[in-house]
């Protein structure tokens, strides 16, 4: 089974963690060493690193603390940092588990370790789940970056007898699909065809895709997913042209709906600039809520990654 960068792009080696720069691929493969939660946390922020790298980041920095100082009162002022650095992905739910562990007197370092291990091969049969809702020859619209799943589930399906090809949403400010997903897929020997984002109408009524695939950040207990901002239009053009809708779901929060899911808004200049180039005029104002909210009812069926 091959696995792409993307898969897992976290590394313990003794007592640093070594974070694959997300934002400088695909020109640059390199790796950010953090030592403190301080430095994990800055990553998160800056978007070095997202989808499953927070959480493994998470979890590895927890790990790497708990060997300075295991005491709650310093667990719990990680977890807080952690709870506070991007609004979106619910990252109460992982530091409230590392806090359970401790608080029960349990080997901390061995539950991570063992539930790290866990979340790969859960992620694999996730992936393995989403391959038999794909048939021969079918082509999928992706939106944003999965981390690795795509290509495993273009290997799946491979295994079945079945080749299938994406067309990749280039996904503004970050590029996260121009610059990641298209590149892992590629490297996978998928094929595969990048468009713009204000493409995706046009496409879908050429007949050019018959699924849509995408990740989600946020899961509430009704089915609504908060993922990249841009999602919620899609689902809303899949209803309208009959597109199958999946999402790759983490486990679900304590929201009750999207209503519940706060959403990220982060500065406006990072619209303004592209590839380090300011490509707006001055004094304009931007606006970047860097995820949506698609409802229940817009979504075909949840794959779900069950921890």
């Amino acid at each position: 089974m091959r696995f792409s960068p993307l898969f897992w792009p976290i590394e313990l080696k003794g007592n640093a963690i070594f974070i694959l720069d997300e934002t400088l691929l695909p020109q640059k493969i390199k790796y950010i060493k953090v030592n403190d939660y301080v430095g994990a946390v800055r990553a998160i922020k800056e978007m070095k690193t997202r989808a499953v790298g927070q959480v493994i980041l998470v979890f590895y920095t927890f790990l790497l603390e708990s060997r300075k100082n295991n005491t709650i009162g310093h667990l719990e002022k990680i977890a807080e940092s952690f709870n506070a650095a991007r609004p979106t992905l619910s990252f109460k739910i992982l530091t409230d588990m590392v806090l359970g562990w401790a608080k029960s007197g349990k080997d901390i370092e061995g539950f991570i370790l063992g539930f790290l291990e866990g979340l790969k091969h859960k992620r694999i049969e996730q992936a393995k789940e989403a391959s038999a809702l794909f048939n021969d020859t079918d082509v999928a619209l992706t939106h944003c970056n999965v981390s690795g799943l795509l290509p495993l589930i273009a290997e799946f399906c491979k295994e079945q007898k079945k080749n299938i090809s994406f067309f990749v949403t280039e996904t503004r400010p970050y590029l996260q699909g121009a610059r990641l997903t298209a590149w892992e897929l590629e490297q996978s020997g998928v094929p595969t065809t990048i468009i713009a984002d204000n493409m995706a109408a046009q496409v879908m009524h050429e007949g050019k895709i018959n699924k849509v695939i995408v990740g989600a950040d946020h899961l509430a207990l009704n089915g609504d997913i908060a993922n990249k901002i841009g999602t919620y239009q899609i689902a809303i053009l899949a209803k309208y042209f009959n597109i199958p809708f999946y999402v790759l779901c983490p486990p679900p929060s304590g929201a009750k709906s999207g209503k519940d899911i706060k959403i990220e808004v982060r500065p406006e200049e990072e619209l303004f600039n592209f590839c380090g180039v300011c490509i707006a005029p001055k004094g304009v104002k931007g606006y970047y809520p860097a995820f949506d909210v698609t409802p229940n009812e817009l979504i075909t069926k949840h794959i779900y990654l069950n921890l």
